[in-house]
């Protein structure tokens, strides 16, 4: 396939006594079909419109696009089809420069031809964290030493956050050697990663599930309870063998909220009141409601903390284990079914069919052992402040103090803005 190539530089300034450079490199007219066409400049009104309507009028089709602007400046990559161009290369080719030279940008037609074409494994790569030096340069090194190509490339900033978006192509690497190398790669700099197929990017997610406790709320409410009725040691104990294997945490649960009988319900809502919020929860809570988003709260928590942060943050469900109460105190015991790992899938399953949502539309967040089911049943499963082990079944773990990073993954331009 022969192609023309057009070349026409502009400098950004109209400096009128400087007359653009033209190259032309010509093939037989008549298997001419396509030329690639880049405009970069001062970002102004009509520079789309200036360069379309060239086209347009003279019957060269725009058979892809792609167009942002980036610190003020304005920059496009077309590729145009002029099988079919009313006119001469040469005279689509003078007005290209005359329009070029009229609003002041430079633009590059390039020789270009369809590559054969075969079957792609798409991911999209998300990198969050504080922005610093060189993180597109050691990205890009690893993917490469790995065999892995970057499709496309995007950053957006908010405040001291950035996010990079690498749309790879892995279809000649191990996925696992890839999703492993990575996560240790962008770890081990302090950042935070999630790597998902590319399809899920193209789902609009509809339902997230948050856990409660290290997640939505900067604490573990029951170690806070425990520390009131003095009985922090003991709870840590069987928090301990929880974690360790030695008793499930449906027993473990049971025998904490043994220690708890007698504090009153006072004592919980002065907890409460003193609870934090992670950094970002409120705000991004509040972008996933506006996007559309229907969220829940699943916890191994107690509702009397789960009710009163879905009032507080508009939540559309909360689960949590009901402490039984007395008389204005705790009896010790633990009203209906007990909310373990199994049973916080079956809750995001119900709230899924209630909602008629798909299993590929849901995101799960979680910190703990309690919340692998959800996140590995989910269609996105993240792990927030997680240890190794649930992070080894997510897509993607973000920390701590970057929770407002989902609203990025999840594309909430209201939460995420891009840097200009």
């Amino acid at each position: 396939m022969q192609i023309y190539c057009i070349e026409v530089m502009q400098n950004c300034a109209n400096t009128k006594s400087q007359k653009p450079q033209i190259k032309i490199t010509v093939g037989s007219p008549r298997f001419v079909k396509l030329v690639a066409v880049s405009v970069y400049g001062i970002d102004k009104p009509g520079i789309i419109k200036s360069i379309s309507e060239i086209l347009a009028k003279n019957n060269a089709n725009i058979v892809d696009i792609e167009q942002t602007v980036l610190q003020g400046i304005f920059t496009m990559f077309l590729i145009a089809d002029i099988t079919k161009c009313k006119v001469s290369v040469d005279s689509l080719r003078t007005q290209l420069v005359e329009k070029g030279r009229e609003i002041s940008v430079n633009v590059d037609v390039s020789p270009f031809s369809r590559p054969k074409k075969s079957e792609k494994n798409l991911y999209i790569l998300t990198v969050l964290g504080e922005d610093r030096v060189g993180i597109v340069y050691n990205i890009s090194k690893l993917l490469y030493e790995m065999g892995v190509n970057i499709e496309k490339t995007s950053l957006t900033a908010r405040d001291r956050l950035i996010s990079i978006d690498f749309i790879i192509d892995i279809r000649h690497s191990n996925q696992d050697e890839v999703r492993n190398r990575i996560r240790e790669f962008v770890e081990g700099i302090g950042m935070d990663v999630v790597l998902r197929p590319y399809r899920e990017q193209e789902r609009a997610k509809r339902l997230i599930v948050f856990d409660m406790d290290s997640t939505i709320v900067d604490a573990e409410i029951i170690d806070e309870i425990a520390k009131v009725a003095g009985v922090e040691e003991e709870v840590k104990e069987l928090t301990a063998k929880a974690m360790n294997g030695e008793i499930s945490f449906e027993e473990a649960l049971k025998e904490r909220v043994k220690l708890l009988q007698g504090l009153p319900v006072s004592a919980l809502e002065k907890i409460y009141s003193e609870i934090r919020l992670t950094e970002g929860a409120k705000e991004l809570i509040k972008s996933l409601k506006e996007s559309g988003y229907v969220v829940a709260l699943v916890s191994g928590g107690f509702t009397y903390f789960t009710e009163k942060l879905r009032k507080e943050l508009d939540l559309d469900y909360a689960f949590g284990n009901e402490l039984e109460i007395k008389d204005g105190v705790l009896t010790g015991n633990i009203k209906g079914k007990i909310i373990d790992a199994k049973e916080k899938a079956r809750i995001i399953q119900w709230i899924a069919e209630k909602e008629g949502i798909k299993k590929e539309d849901i995101v799960a967040v979680g910190d703990g052992a309690n919340d692998r089911i959800m996140i590995e049943n989910a269609g996105l499963g993240i792990a927030f402040n997680a240890k190794k082990a649930l992070k080894e079944v997510a897509d993607g773990s973000i920390s701590k103090e970057n929770l407002i990073g989902i609203a990025s993954i999840l594309r909430l331009s209201n939460a995420f803005k891009k840097r200009i």
